[in-house]
Order: structure tokens, then C-alpha cells, then sequence
């Protein structure tokens, strides 16, 4: 994990901060443990705590939290680790037996306790068999040294849909927590509805803290709040980077991706042993990615055709390092050379795997569908067909593609021709019910309220296309001088809002823009000690407050962040003269199909579209 404490702001400490808090939950129960787990924490704890710490602290066991009685444990204690949904509750109380068994029962609630929850499992007269009803703050996960992730993929549904901002609270309970360990934020900047209720929420509970906060110098100079709504268009693209073409092939979740088994086979010890050996399917071969792999760090927020140029060099870097024992001619070259042979073998593993991935990602964005389906996207973002029924997606329906993919191009197309009239609203709304099923009409309602689908709005995707240059004619991929490069000629939106704001300080010249977008502006400054705002806190952490090139940008994504907007930032901090680093936090790393998948109703929510 030392990538974590590689950046502007140690994200190390973040991380052993919720190891702590996640062992101070679990030392409470004295003895032998077994933790059921919510399935949807294993991943983001994983990320926390490994399972050889756990072991340490007396853990023995580790199941996740299913229908039915629990197998036969023979631990003391019995440890059920979940979010405060009520629909665990009923899953928790089918686990725990009628009869009086020698078991202590532990709830731990992440982030917090529920009242709701709390209740749930007294009407299920189960309430009373946990000896500890507590909570483990865990809110936002460290990736990487400058991505920071809640994981909590129903927060925009919630928000816009059930109108449930509880993950607003959340966000902010995340921010406090930053501001203990990292100082306070001098300036908190944002565009959107979550955006203003999250900033509110700071200046109370900073106002509730009074005197008691901590004096420490502040490592990150600014907060930028923003709401997934501001900015609907940028996560329906396909992603063009190398990481966001991983994403939307494989799917990567909580750092790692499942590559398929037919083309990475996993080398199992003892594989053949046993007559059923041979009948088990092969398993899909799981992989880490994070900035840990160097060839990774280099690749990942890169153009997919720049990619093949960079493992094209590391190949031949690789091969000059394995000639350099044929020009040893003393003991000491030589015994230099056995020391480097472990680090060359690691690099010539990880040319092989991200060869072979691109290999596999190339035969997709070469194929005739992968092209005519991105034609299609850059017309819109460029304004082209927006206001009739397009041919393609028609095809689309009428073949019965999967549904997200011909949602993903209808949101994308109502979003850029400023929403749709009547008449083409219809039309759309009709053929996906012929074609998939009236029971996904839920879902379309969903898209609706949310401003996915929408009637033609005076709000004008045009003025704001223009006023922050958003499509770029002349890209270059290879070699690029813009955060278009991302798309192929597009730049999302919420980065240009960064990329505004880190310039100007302010959003001052910005107001027309600000207005054609959803969602009140915010800018708020919050009180920091002049003594503390004039330290310098030089090497782990940072640059003092105006230094310039060392300023530090927060960007939270409310509701949602693609890894190809988290390398737009990346790209930017990167260029000379540009005067932020930035550190990227999520409630959710998404995807187009992930992000429009999340607010499906009914029956679609069981993924027969996908």
C-alpha cells in the first residue's frame, strides 16, 4: 500500500486511520470470530484491512451474509458487518437460531447505526441476542494515492429518486473526517442541489465544533462540490482511456477486474489432481490495478491508441535490461545485475498481462458495432441528429439490443438537443415498451425525474458547449494538449469546471454558464487560524496555502465519477503552470452502464438487460 502515500495528500493516513477503527470494532469481542459479511463491504474492507490482519486479531472465519441458518461455526463470537439497510435485517434474523445456543452475537453498522434498522430487528425479536449494537465509520476507501471512493452505488438513486439525501450525510461525515486528518478546507466551491445541502451541512457541524477541532495546518486548499446532475452527458460516453476501457469491458470493482478465463488462464497448484478436476470450469483470473504497477500508473489515463507505442518501448526497455548481463564482465556487475533480475521479471509479467488485455480491448473498439455506436456518440455531443429519430439506435430497438446500451444513446442524445419534443419522446418511450416490456416503464419514469429523459428545456446545451469549449475538433491522442483526448474530441464537463475554477480562484466570469446548468452555485469560505494558514508543511503532504503550483483541489463527485474524468484531472495537474494538484472522491466509480443500471425499477434491476 505504499502507492497510497505517494501523493500531495497521504492517503496512508486515511487508511490506517479506518484500520484502527475497524479493529477497535472487532477487539470488543473478546475470543474466537467469524464475520458474516454485507457482500457489498467486502470489497472496501478488503481495501482496509487484509485478511492476514484479521487473522491476528482472532478472526478465524469469514462468510457472506445469506438466507437460512448459518453453517456450524465453532468460533464464540459471530460478528454480522452491514450497511443499515432494513432489508438485511430480516436476512440477519434468519441467520441467528430460535434455540439458546454457547454464541455472543455482534452488529457492527457501517457507516452507522440505523434507528430503522434498530427497530426492524426488535419486531423480529432478535434485537436482544447482540451483546454489541454499535458502528464502524468507514465513508470513504482509499484506491490510490489520489482517488478516494465511498462505493456507495444506490447514492443518486436515493437522492432523486426516494428524495433519501442519508448518503449526503454520509459525504459529510467523509469531509469531516478529511478536515481531522488533513486540516481545515479555507474554501468549499460546488454547483448543484447535493452540492449546496453537503456544504451547508459542513458550515453547521463546523459551527457545532465550536473550539474543539484541531489545529493543523491545512494540506488541501480547496473543496470542489459536484452534482452528477450538473453534468449527465460526460458518464453516458464511452470512455477512451485505457483504465475506462477496462471498466466498461471487464468492470472494475473496488480496484480489481475479473478477466475472462478462456484468454488469461490462472495457474492453479495441483490442477489434474482428482477425477472432477477436469469438470470444474476455469476460473476467471482476478487482478489489482492501482498506480502500484508502474507500467500501469504510466498507461491508465492514456488515449487506448496512444497504448500500443508505450508497451511497444517497455518491451524493448525490457529486453536491453536482460542484455546488459552479457556486457558483465566483473563480479560486481554481474551480482548488480542478479540484484535487478527480480524487478525485471515483475515488469516482463506486467507487459504481458496489460499486452494481452489491450489485445482483448483492441478486438472490441475494432469491431464494426464498437466504431458505428462511438460515430453515433460524437455526433450528438457534436450537435448532429439530435432532434429526430436516429436510424441506429432504431436498428438498436428493432435487433433488441441490450437495453442499457440503447438507453445509454437515447439519455445521450435527449441530454444534447437540450431534452426532446413530444412527438420524439413518444416515439422512443413506445418502441423500448414494445420491444422490452411495459415493466420497464418504472424505469424510463426513473430516467425522468432524474433529467436523463426529459422535454425540450430553455436550458441550452449549446451556450454551455461553447462558453467552456467542450468539444475539440482537433484532438490529439498520442500527444495531447487537452483533456478531450478522453473522449476522442470531448471534455467532460465537470472537468472543465475544475479546470475553470482552479484558474480563476473563484467562479467569477462564469455566471452565464453556472445559469443554463441545474442546481444553486456555492462558494464559501470557512475561518482558518491566520497562524495556521501562514505554516509552510513542506515534504509529506504538501506546499503551504498559496504556494501556487503546490495548491490542493478536493473534487467530490456527488452521485457518481468515471475513471476517464478522474485522468482528465490527472492530465491537468499534470501541465506545466497549471496551478492545483488535484484529490478525486467518488460516492461511486461508475460507468454509463453501471451509473444507468442503478436506477432501474422492478424487474430491470435483476440485470435481464445487461
Amino acid at each position: 500500500m505504499s502507492h497510497l502515500s505517494s501523493g500531495k495528500v497521504n492517503l496512508a493516513q486515511l487508511r490506517e486511520t479506518s484500520r484502527r477503527e475497524l479493529l477497535n470494532c472487532i477487539d470488543k469481542c473478546p475470543g474466537s470470530k467469524a464475520i458474516i459479511w454485507d457482500d457489498k463491504l467486502t470489497g472496501p474492507v478488503g481495501l482496509i484491512a487484509e485478511y492476514s490482519l484479521l487473522k491476528e486479531h482472532d478472526v478465524s472465519r469469514m462468510l457472506p451474509l445469506g438466507r437460512g441458518h448459518l453453517p456450524m461455526c465453532e468460533e464464540q463470537n459471530i460478528i454480522f458487518l452491514v450497511r443499515p439497510k432494513v432489508e438485511l435485517m430480516d436476512i440477519i434474523a434468519e441467520n441467528i437460531p430460535k434455540k439458546e445456543i454457547n454464541k455472543e452475537y455482534h452488529i457492527f453498522f457501517v457507516p452507522r447505526k440505523s434507528f430503522l434498522c434498530e427497530q426492524r430487528l426488535e419486531e423480529l425479536k432478535v434485537y436482544g441476542n447482540f451483546t454489541n449494537k454499535e458502528q464502524f465509520p468507514l465513508s470513504l476507501v482509499p484506491f490510490d494515492h489520489d482517488l478516494l471512493s465511498m462505493e456507495y452505488e444506490q447514492s443518486f438513486y436515493e437522492c432523486y429518486i426516494e428524495r433519501d439525501l442519508t448518503s449526503m450525510y454520509y459525504v459529510t461525515e467523509s469531509l469531516m473526517k478529511l478536515q481531522a486528518l488533513f486540516g481545515v478546507i479555507p474554501k468549499i466551491f460546488g454547483k448543484g442541489e447535493m452540492a449546496q445541502h453537503v456544504a451547508n451541512m459542513i458550515i453547521r457541524k463546523r459551527r457545532e465544533l465550536a473550539d474543539t477541532e484541531s489545529q493543523i495546518t491545512p494540506v488541501i486548499d480547496s473543496l470542489l462540490l459536484i452534482d452528477r446532475t450538473v453534468d449527465l452527458l460526460t458518464p453516458l460516453l464511452t470512455q477512451l482511456t485505457y483504465e475506462g476501457l477496462i471498466d466498461e469491458i471487464f468492470s472494475i470493482e473496488n480496484t480489481n477486474v475479473q478477466l475472462p478465463a478462456d484468454r488469461f488462464p490462472v495457474k492453479e497448484e495441483g490442477k489434474g489432481r482428482g477425477p472432477s478436476a477436469a469438470k470444474d470450469p476455469p476460473k476467471p483470473r482476478k487482478i489489482i490495478l492501482n498506480s502500484g504497477d508502474l507500467l500501469y500508473s504510466e498507461i491508465r489515463d492514456i488515449n487506448f491508441s496512444a497504448v500500443g507505442p508505450v508497451l511497444s518501448r517497455e518491451a524493448k526497455r525490457i529486453t536491453a535490461q536482460y542484455e546488459e548481463h552479457r556486457s558483465a564482465k566483473t563480479v560486481g556487475e554481474m551480482k548488480e545485475f542478479v540484484h535487478k533480475i527480480p524487478h525485471i521479471q515483475a515488469a516482463k509479467s506486467s507487459l504481458a498481462l496489460h499486452t494481452s488485455i489491450a489485445e482483448v480491448i483492441k478486438e472490441q473498439t475494432d469491431s464494426e458495432d464498437f466504431r458505428e455506436s462511438l460515430r453515433v456518440e460524437q455526433e450528438f455531443f457534436n450537435g448532429i441528429d439530435t432532434d429526430k429519430v436516429h436510424p441506429y439506435i432504431d436498428r438498436c430497438i428493432s435487433t433488441k439490443q441490450p437495453l442499457t446500451r440503447v438507453l445509454r444513446l437515447i439519455c445521450l442524445q435527449c441530454i444534447a438537443n437540450n431534452g426532446f419534443k413530444a412527438k420524439l419522446f413518444d416515439y422512443y418511450r413506445r418502441e423500448i415498451i414494445n420491444a422490452y416490456g411495459i415493466e420497464h416503464l418504472l424505469t424510463l419514469s426513473n430516467l425522468e425525474q432524474v433529467g436523463l429523459l426529459k422535454a425540450a428545456s430553455p436550458r441550452s446545451y449549446a451556450t454551455v458547449r461553447k462558453s467552456l469549449g467542450l468539444v475539440v475538433d482537433d484532438v490529439h491522442e498520442q500527444a495531447p494538449n487537452d483533456i478531450a483526448y478522453t473522449y476522442s474530441g470531448y471534455a467532460p464537463l465537470s472537468v472543465r469546471l475544475a479546470q475553470f475554477l482552479s484558474r480563476s480562484s473563484g467562479w467569477h466570469g462564469l455566471d452565464e454558464v453556472l445559469r443554463q446548468l441545474p442546481g444553486p452555485t456555492v462558494e464559501e469560505v470557512q475561518y482558518v487560524p491566520p497562524a495556521l494558514l501562514k505554516k509552510s508543511h513542506g515534504g509529506q503532504g504538501g506546499g503551504s496555502i498559496g504556494d501556487g503550483p503546490s495548491k490542493v483541489t478536493l473534487v467530490y463527485f456527488l452521485g457518481g465519477c468515471t475513471h476517464a474524468e478522474a485522468s482528465a484531472l490527472r492530465f491537468l495537474a499534470q501541465q506545466e503552470n497549471f496551478p492545483s494538484d488535484f484529490v478525486i472522491a467518488t460516492t461511486k466509480l461508475i460507468n454509463g452502464s453501471s451509473f444507468l443500471e442503478s436506477l432501474y425499477e422492478g424487474p430491470a434491476k435483476s440485470g435481464v438487460s445487461k
